[in-house]
């Protein structure tokens, strides 16, 4: 079962990284790269912790998923670092879950355009990214380098509707 979404700290870092390097292999992030992004006073992380339950006991410290948001103080544009969800969690909402709270934190912050990047592959991730109000503006060819993969740059308007400012802030998946 999983807990209310919560803060990350540097102690989700081994069971962010379980996560990280089984759902991206090859384009894992290092694990000091995570490190680094959760100290950045300019990201926003949250994970999903894993609470045991009936039928499934947990391990102390063990997520179901994370997410992340980059964004410059009073920047108008926020970006997606990463979102991840355990194989054993997904197709149960939770990353829905952890996308609205990066859309929370953005709005909270001010920001006016949300970007993200997505596998030309990953067609689930689309679905839901379209479900919740993204558009397709782009393609980066070869983005991902394990295997010279497409990423879709996405974009949510977060205020009224406003024209597309320009490029993204920062990378993402």
């Amino acid at each position: 079962m999983v807990a209310p979404l919560r803060r990350a700290t540097a102690l989700d870092l081994d069971a962010i990284m379980v996560i990280e390097n089984a759902s991206f292999h090859a384009d894992a992030w290092s694990r000091v790269a995570m490190g680094r992004e959760l100290a950045n006073p300019l990201t926003f992380y949250v994970v999903a912790p894993l609470i045991a339950d009936d039928e499934v006991p947990a391990v102390p410290g063990s997520l179901a998923g994370y997410a992340g948001l980059f964004s410059l103080p009073d920047g108008p544009q926020a970006d997606v670092q990463t979102i991840a969800v355990a194989e054993s969690a997904r197709r149960q909402g939770l990353g829905r879950t952890l996308i609205a709270a990066l859309i929370a934190e953005a709005r909270a912050r001010g920001v006016a355009e949300l970007f993200l990047d997505v596998r030309a592959d990953n067609l689930g991730a689309q679905a839901l990214y379209e479900s919740l109000g993204f558009i397709a503006i782009d393609t980066r060819p070869g983005y991902y380098h394990s295997d010279n993969m497409t990423a879709i740059v996405m974009v949510l308007a977060l205020e009224t509707p406003a024209p597309h400012r320009g490029e993204p802030v920062g990378g993402a998946r």
